[in-house]
């Protein structure tokens, strides 16, 4: 989805909620949606918005994330850093989206494929349990980490 049609719909999602797209909130989702792939955190979304509206406050960018992540325009994450981070949900994604966190470089993937369809299954019959959404990090080493060893091992 183009970023025009994202800040549309996002939009839609507050007004349906009574809040509006102030310019200080459409900062925010601008820069949320122009680095989606980059799991920022409040401070870096601050930096990043400060830089095209320097009158902003950091106050106001945690309270438009925590107004987004209510409305599932966002979700929270955290990884093996501490830090809270931000990541856009997916137009139409039921679930959030699962993570690969490598634990040499830090780097982080998204895997779009809702791949816990059948544990939910399992989860809602077995233990009467209705799943809402569900999260999934998987912890390792990724492809170009283990190509650095292999070479480094190889000299």
């Amino acid at each position: 989805m183009d970023s025009t049609a994202a800040l549309k719909k996002t939009k839609q999602q507050l007004h349906e909620s009574g809040f509006k797209l102030t310019p200080q909130r459409e900062a925010t989702v601008l820069v949320l949606l122009e680095n989606e792939k980059d799991h920022l955190s409040a401070e870096e979304i601050y930096f990043l918005v400060k830089q095209k509206s320097p009158e902003i406050g950091l106050a106001t960018v945690y309270r438009t994330l925590e107004i987004l992540t209510d409305l599932k325009v966002v979700d929270k994450v955290s990884f093996n850093d501490g830090l809270a981070r931000y990541d856009l949900r997916k137009e139409g994604a039921k679930h959030f989206h699962h993570h690969l966190l490598c634990l040499e470089c830090g780097n982080i993937e998204e895997v779009e494929e809702d791949l816990l369809g059948e544990v939910e299954q399992v989860i809602e019959q077995r233990y009467h349990f209705m799943v809402k959404d569900h999260r999934l990090t998987f912890h390792g080493i990724c492809e170009n980490c283990q190509q650095t060893k292999k070479n480094q091992s190889k000299n």
